[in-house]
């Protein structure tokens, strides 16, 4: 209990110091101008309150993440307290903040045309493939998640879920951001910190006893397949770091009426996450006895994540449990699932330089991306998430680089702060390559974290070599 109180207490901390010091690094403007202003398009464009931007990009960037990624996170052992807590604050925040902050600075744009103004052209049209793809492949995977929850709690055909959720999103995708996303998110998001402060109060005042962090051992009961580095930074994503944030902070930049607001909203978000992801990871190991107790159950359960969050709240909260675990188990993805959409459709439209006003051009995109998604949401889910989790967290590293381009270029001091992330998140998302069985498969040898070193090398330093010279000719902040 006292690792899992001292985490809290410094992701808490963690707000006011390093958020202090990363919104004085980016030297955040009261009075300057905002998209929501300069850009007002009734549709995509528009201020909203900042207290409703907060709870829309929470329940945006968290989806299942800091629920489901915490408990197959902790099946590793406290050591995932570690992560989500350092990874949360270092990594996480700092990159949902200045990505966020930085779409704010151009217009709102999306994340490929950001990525393509600080590192070059060939990124951009690398990440016009590539983050497409990755929002269609969230919003397949949850139209197939939610749905086949409410098939198992109702009578209605899973495939009559199937055509109500891809409705839902079509609708959600292309009205304006007030009518639905404004208006429902934040109740669900309000759920989302009920839920985990049920949970937290489970901890506090249940007969159950949280595991200290007195080992960096790996004990989950496939170590040997699965290492900590580099597959525990893969597992817990959303409660420590995803790329997929990156993509939904332009949604809520559109949002904002100042600059100030980048703190509580990216940086804020990002450590209420961590927090939600602290709790559900020691409720986990808590519930089922420890560690040990916690991997038999998901050996015997099909390491289903889902039905794990289902099991505790029910256990823990009776009837308002069951009601918790829907919400957290239905709503959440299906809300992280509109907005990748949404975010597909707002990234084409950039590409396109297509004004989003007149409806019937937003159908003109939604229409074959919906297309697309409905596709992907027929492949077998396994396959789909198993290199979702990987892409994720490379895209993360894209946008680490893009922040490190974007603070050189400003000459900033504290560029280091996003270099050093960049560079550990390149290093786990090569390594993984060569360890995991999804790809090359040599197992956790020293010659496949060897060969990961190597790509880190050559990419951090082609990626340096770019930066530097961009710099040097003066390239536009």
């Amino acid at each position: 209990m006292i690792t899992f109180c001292i985490c809290l207490a410094v992701l808490v901390a963690a707000y006011f110091l390093y958020g202090g010091l990363l919104s004085r690094v980016a030297k955040l403007d009261k009075g300057a101008d905002v998209p929501s202003k300069t850009m007002y398009d009734g549709v995509d464009y528009m201020p909203l309150p900042r207290w409703r931007i907060f709870l829309i990009q929470l329940l945006n960037i968290a989806g299942t993440g800091p629920i489901f990624g915490a408990i197959l996170g902790a099946c590793y052992g406290p050591v995932a307290f570690l992560w989500i807590t350092l990874g949360g604050i270092l990594m996480g925040a700092m990159h949902d903040f200045f990505a966020g902050v930085i779409s704010l600075r151009n217009g709102g744009k999306s994340l490929p045309e950001t990525i393509g103004k600080y590192l070059g052209g060939g990124m951009r049209k690398f990440s016009l493939v590539v983050i497409p793809i990755l929002m269609l492949l969230v919003g397949g995977v949850f139209i197939v998640t939610p749905s086949k929850i409410l098939a198992s709690m109702t009578d209605i055909p899973y495939m009559w879920w199937v055509g109500i959720v891809i409705v839902y999103y079509f609708v959600a995708t292309i009205m304006p951001v007030d009518k639905i996303i404004g208006k429902i998110y934040p109740i669900f998001g309000a759920a989302l910190i009920l839920m985990a402060l049920a949970m937290f109060g489970v901890i506090l005042f249940g007969n159950y006893s949280v595991p200290e962090l007195n080992t960096l051992d790996n004990m989950h009961y496939n170590a040997e397949n699965l290492p900590i580095v580099p597959t525990l930074f893969i597992s817990i994503a959303c409660g420590a770091i995803s790329g997929f944030h990156a993509t939904q902070s332009p949604l809520m930049a559109r949002c904002m009426t100042s600059e100030t607001q980048a703190r509580p909203i990216f940086f804020g978000a990002m450590i209420s996450e961590s927090i939600i992801a602290l709790i559900w990871a020691a409720v986990a190991m808590a519930f089922f006895g420890g560690v040990e107790g916690l991997n038999g159950w998901m050996q015997d359960n099909g390491n289903d994540a889902g039905l794990a969050v289902s099991t505790i709240s029910v256990t823990t909260l009776g009837v308002a449990g069951s009601i918790l675990a829907l919400l957290g188990v239905v709503a959440a993805p299906i809300t992280s699932g509109d907005t990748a959409f949404r975010s597909a459709r707002l990234i084409v439209a950039d590409m396109l330089n297509f004004d989003q006003r007149p409806i019937w051009k937003r159908l003109a995109v939604s229409l074959p991306l919906f297309a697309v998604g409905v596709g992907i949401a027929f492949v077998d889910f396994d396959i789909i998430w198993r290199y979702f989790a990987w892409s994720n967290q490379a895209l993360s590293v894209l946008t680490l680089w893009m922040i490190t381009a974007w603070l050189m270029r400003r000459r900033s001091r504290a560029s280091w702060l996003a270099l050093i992330p960049a560079m550990i998140m390149t290093y786990i998302c090569s390594s993984f390559v060569f360890v995991s069985d999804q790809f090359i498969g040599m197992g956790a040898c020293d010659l496949a974290y060897i060969y990961g070193g190597a790509v880190t090398a050559i990419v951090s330093g082609l990626l340096m070599l770019k930066i530097v010279k961009d710099v040097k000719r003066g390239a536009a902040i």
